[in-house]
C-alpha cells in the first residue's frame, strides 16, 4: 500500500513539473498561449507566398518625390503616397496628385490611413483631411482634433477613425469627436490598435503603451517588461498578442496581458550594434509580421518579416530602394509596398 501512495505522489509530482506541450507559433491556426513548449503539431491556414522579385519606383517613373514619408492601400488596392509636397495615387497606371489646391488641408503630409467604406484620411502638422474621392473634409482643434499634430490614424472595427496626436487620441465615429488625453502619457499617440473585445491599444513615443477597455486605462513601460517605452507602433494579431515596435527592437505581448516575448535581432547589424530600431508594423493575410527597421548613426535599415521560427530580412543589396524606410503597406495579394527617402519598392510575393 505504502509503495502505491508514493508511486502515486511521484506521479502526480511529474506531472506537476512536466511542461505543457503544443504549438507556440503565433502565426498557427492552433496557436496554444498556454503552451511552453513546441511538439511539433502547428497547423497554418494555407502555406504563405514567397518573394518573387523587388520592383523600385523613382521621380524618373512618376512618383511625386522621392523621399516619401508615408504610405497606404485603399480598398481598390490603389496605393497612396505622403510626401512634403502633396499626395499622391497610384492604380497601376496613372499617377494622381492631390494638393491644397484640391482641398488637401497641407502639402506637407506625415500619415496617411485608407478606411473600409473607400475614404482616404491624411494627417499633418496642421490637422488631418477626409477624402471621400470627390470631398474634402478638414479637421483641426478648432472642430474636433485634440491638436493639430497628427502622428498617427487608425480604423477600429466599427469604421470609427482613431487620430493620434502629440497631446492625446481623438476618436471619430462618423458624427462626433471624442478626445482623450489626461489619461494618456503626456508624449501623445503615435499608433492606435484594437483586440477582439474591441479594447484599444495606444502607443506612445516616450512613455511604452496604454490599454483602454473603454472605463480603465492602464499603462506598460519596462518596469512591466516591455524592451524600451519608446514605442513607435504597435499591432494586435488574431491571437490578441500585441506586437510593439520599440527603439530596442519588438515586444510581443500576450493574449493574457501577463507576459512579454522580445525579438531584438531581425536584422544583423554591423558590430558592435545589435538592437533593431523599429519603424512600423503590419500583417500580412497569412498572419505574417513585417517590420521596417531603421538605424539613423549607421544609415542602414531593412524590412523583415516572422515566418514564425526566424526572422527574414531584405535591404539595398536585395534591390530595395534606400535603407532609410518610412513605413509599410500591403496589398490584397500581400505585396509589400515600402516608402524610403529615396523612392518606394514594391516587394512582390508569389
Amino acid at each position: 500500500m505504502k509503495r502505491l501512495i508514493l508511486f502515486s505522489f511521484l506521479l502526480i509530482l511529474f506531472n506537476a513539473c512536466k511542461k505543457e506541450q503544443g504549438c507556440t507559433d503565433p502565426l498557427a491556426t492552433n496557436y496554444n498561449s498556454e503552451a511552453e513548449e513546441d511538439d511539433g503539431s502547428c497547423v497554418y491556414a494555407n502555406n504563405p507566398g514567397s518573394v518573387s522579385s523587388i520592383v523600385n519606383y523613382t521621380t524618373s517613373d512618376g512618383l511625386l518625390d522621392n523621399f516619401v514619408e508615408c504610405i497606404a492601400v485603399d480598398i481598390n488596392d490603389n496605393i497612396w503616397f505622403g510626401t512634403s509636397v502633396g499626395v499622391q495615387m497610384f492604380n497601376g497606371t496613372d499617377w494622381i496628385t492631390y494638393t491644397t489646391i484640391n482641398g488637401l488641408v497641407a502639402d506637407n503630409v506625415k500619415m496617411i490611413a485608407t478606411a473600409n467604406n473607400g475614404d482616404i484620411w491624411i494627417g499633418t502638422d496642421f490637422g488631418v483631411s477626409q477624402f471621400d474621392g470627390v470631398n474634402w473634409i478638414n479637421y483641426d482643434n478648432t472642430n474636433g482634433l485634440v491638436s493639430n499634430q497628427v502622428k498617427s490614424i487608425d480604423e477600429d472595427v466599427n469604421g470609427g477613425i482613431w487620430v493620434g496626436t502629440n497631446q492625446g487620441v481623438s476618436h471619430f465615429d462618423g458624427i462626433t469627436w471624442v478626445s482623450y488625453s489626461s489619461d494618456l502619457h503626456w508624449s501623445g499617440v503615435n499608433a492606435s490598435s484594437f483586440d477582439s473585445n474591441g479594447d484599444k491599444w495606444f502607443a506612445s513615443p516616450l512613455g511604452g503603451i496604454t490599454h483602454f477597455d473603454g472605463t480603465i486605462f492602464t499603462s506598460y513601460d519596462e518596469s512591466n517588461g516591455l524592451l524600451s517605452q519608446y514605442v513607435t507602433d504597435i499591432v494586435v494579431d488574431n491571437h490578441d498578442n500585441k506586437w510593439i515596435g520599440t527603439s530596442d527592437g519588438m515586444s510581443v505581448l500576450d493574449a493574457s496581458n501577463a507576459s512579454f516575448t522580445q525579438h531584438t535581432m531581425m536584422y544583423i547589424m554591423p558590430p558592435p550594434d545589435t538592437l533593431n530600431p523599429v519603424v512600423n508594423i503590419e500583417i500580412d493575410s497569412w498572419g505574417r509580421i513585417w517590420t521596417s527597421i531603421y538605424v539613423g548613426y549607421l544609415a542602414q535599415g531593412a524590412v523583415a518579416y516572422w515566418d514564425g521560427s526566424i526572422w527574414q530580412n531584405f535591404d539595398i543589396s536585395d534591390g530595395l530602394a534606400g535603407p532609410n524606410i518610412k513605413e509599410l503597406a500591403i496589398d490584397s495579394d500581400n505585396n509589400i509596398w515600402i516608402a524610403t527617402s529615396t523612392g518606394v519598392s514594391n516587394i512582390i510575393i508569389e
